[in-house]
This record gives C-alpha cells, sequence and structure tokens, in this order.
C-alpha cells in the first residue's frame, strides 16, 4: 500500500495587500480551502495558469508563508504546530529548488561555502565529512570540483541550477519542492535539468511536489497531476490519465493550448476572458465565468470532487450524476 508522505487539508493562504490611491486594503485568496495528499516516492505535478496559487502553495508547504487555516501534514506530524526541536527535523528533510537559479544563489558566497552552511548548521560533522559529502553531491548534479572555489556569476543558467540542486541534496532530504525549476533557462538546457531530476528521484528515493505552467515538462517528469485553479484543485489523476482523458473543461483548455498534445479530432476548449482577481472570487464554481459549458448550478453552488475512475478525481458538476 502506497503512503502519503506529505497531506494537505482544508488549507486557505490569505494576505492582505493595498488597493488603489487611497491604499485600502484587499484580501487576497490565495490558496482556497485546498486538500492534496502526495505519495512517498513519487513526482506531483501541479499545473495552472500564472496566478493561480501554484507558488504560494509551494512556500507554504516550504512555511515561507503563513496559513490562514487547514492542515499540513509531513510523515503524519502537522508541520503547522511543530516546536523549534521538531521544525529543524523537518528543515533538514524538505528542501526547495526556486525558479531563478542566480537570485536563489548568494552572490558573494564561493559554491564550496553555499554547500557547507547547511551541513554545519544542521549536523555535527568533522571538516572531512563535509567535504566528502560535498564532493559526492557535486558529482551527482554533473559538475566537478574545480566549480567549489567559484562563485554564481561565473556560471551558466544551467550550471547555477545544478548549483542550486546540490543545495537541495546535501542535507539528503527525503521531500523536494521545486518551483518552476527549468522555465528560466534555454530548451536544451531544460531538458538536462529535467534528466537530472529524474535520476536524482531514483537514486535519493525522492518525493517531488512540482510546479510547473509548461505541460510538455509535466507530461514527461511526473507520475500524478493535480490542476490547479484559483487556489483549488480542479482536477487530479496519473499524468497518462490527465493528458489523454482529461474531464474538467479548464484541462482540456490547458491541453488544447498545446498542439502536439491535443487528440486528433478533439475540439479544443477556448477560455472566455483573464483569470479573475484573486481579491474577487467568482461565486459558485470559480470557473463558472470563463466555462463554456456553465450551467445555473455553477453560478450557485461550490462543486464537491467527484471520483470518476480509479484514482481520477473532478471538481465539475458535468460529473454529478445527481443533477
Amino acid at each position: 500500500m502506497e503512503t502519503n508522505l506529505l497531506e494537505i487539508k482544508n488549507l486557505s493562504v490569505e494576505y492582505k495587500s493595498k488597493h488603489g490611491l487611497l491604499g485600502s486594503l484587499q484580501t487576497i485568496h490565495a490558496v482556497n480551502n485546498l486538500t492534496l495528499n502526495i505519495k512517498k516516492g513519487e513526482i506531483l505535478a501541479i499545473a495552472g495558469e500564472s496566478g493561480c496559487g501554484k507558488s504560494t502553495l509551494a512556500k507554504t508547504v516550504m512555511l515561507l508563508e503563513q496559513a490562514k487555516s487547514g492542515e499540513i501534514t509531513f510523515n503524519k506530524k502537522n508541520i503547522l504546530q511543530m516546536n523549534k526541536i521538531e521544525l529543524k527535523d523537518f528543515r533538514k528533510k524538505v528542501q526547495m529548488i526556486f525558479q531563478n537559479p542566480y537570485s536563489s544563489l548568494d552572490p558573494k558566497m564561493k559554491i564550496i561555502d553555499t554547500l557547507k552552511e547547511p551541513l554545519k548548521i544542521n549536523f555535527n560533522l568533522s571538516e572531512h565529512e563535509i567535504d566528502t559529502i560535498i564532493l559526492k553531491t557535486i558529482e551527482k548534479v554533473g559538475l566537478d570540483k574545480e566549480c567549489l572555489n567559484l562563485y554564481p556569476h561565473e556560471f551558466s543558467g544551467g550550471q547555477r541550477q545544478r548549483i542550486a540542486i546540490a543545495r537541495a541534496l546535501v542535507l539528503n532530504p527525503e521531500f523536494i519542492v521545486a518551483d518552476e525549476p527549468v522555465s528560466a533557462l534555454d530548451v536544451s538546457i531544460q531538458a538536462q535539468i529535467i534528466n537530472l531530476l529524474k535520476e536524482l528521484k531514483e537514486q535519493y528515493n525522492l518525493t517531488f511536489m512540482f510546479i510547473s505552467h509548461d505541460l510538455s515538462v509535466i507530461k514527461y517528469l511526473a507520475d500524478r497531476v493535480a490542476v490547479m485553479y484559483l487556489g483549488e484543485i480542479v482536477e487530479l489523476s496519473k499524468t497518462d490519465e490527465i493528458f489523454f482523458s482529461p474531464a474538467h473543461p479548464y484541462t482540456k483548455a490547458l491541453l488544447g493550448a498545446i498542439p502536439q498534445i491535443n487528440q486528433i479530432g478533439e475540439e479544443k476548449i477556448l477560455l472566455k476572458g483573464d483569470l479573475p482577481s484573486p481579491a474577487d472570487l467568482p461565486t459558485g464554481c470559480k470557473f463558472h465565468t470563463r466555462c463554456p459549458y456553465c450551467m445555473p448550478v455553477c453560478r450557485e453552488n461550490i462543486p464537491e470532487a467527484v471520483l470518476i475512475n480509479e484514482n481520477h478525481f473532478v471538481k465539475c458538476f458535468l460529473y454529478n450524476k445527481n443533477l
């Protein structure tokens, strides 16, 4: 039986933001009552448009953003209620790879110091033990030891992202949150980093939350896909099921925007308008303002998650048999 490493239940995250010339405060509803489980050893991708809440979800899991309500459980412990000792242990087991490999590395630190820092903070190791771990890790990500005495600006974007991955790996984590880790790279370099992540997942028995808006990357890398819209998961299933038998109109629209993976003869769904502001969420189903299949019930009620076949969930009234 597959074990859930991370369990998110009814998570909500809100921001307060100034609006207009007078600076009146408005509430940004970034994540809305979201529930999601990630199985040990899998790569679960979070897909969706920019502004749908993907990065906020990632940062909240990393405790870089504060949750308004809900639970985030890692290895059966609620991380939102951990004490300082438990949090230190959690931070060793969970690491993050950020989108921009340049801004995520300290430009004033040599690479060897960047990699030594987390080891010195979290473990009582000798210099020889630290050096051994660093050399092994830097080799795993495809770099040689000569790079250790250089600074981030002396590397290409792809090399910097390999260093960022090495920094995430030195603590031997169980879980990695990768927030758009290849979107800032050239296409040829993207392929190298994607293949590297796939290899490291097998070698280290890692679990990934992989955030991306690039569906072609997700198709190649992920075991399961969660489609996110305005802070909610609207569809969740295995990758092949999402790509070849999508259920939610929003998922179909996302896939229809990529010609090479669009099924022959399938009618494309064109979305109406732009993504609504998370400060002024629509009532009922949040997708109804752009959905070509909108019904009266969609404007008034929030759809529940429906199991349409094994492990394939969708939030859409089109699949509610009671209507």
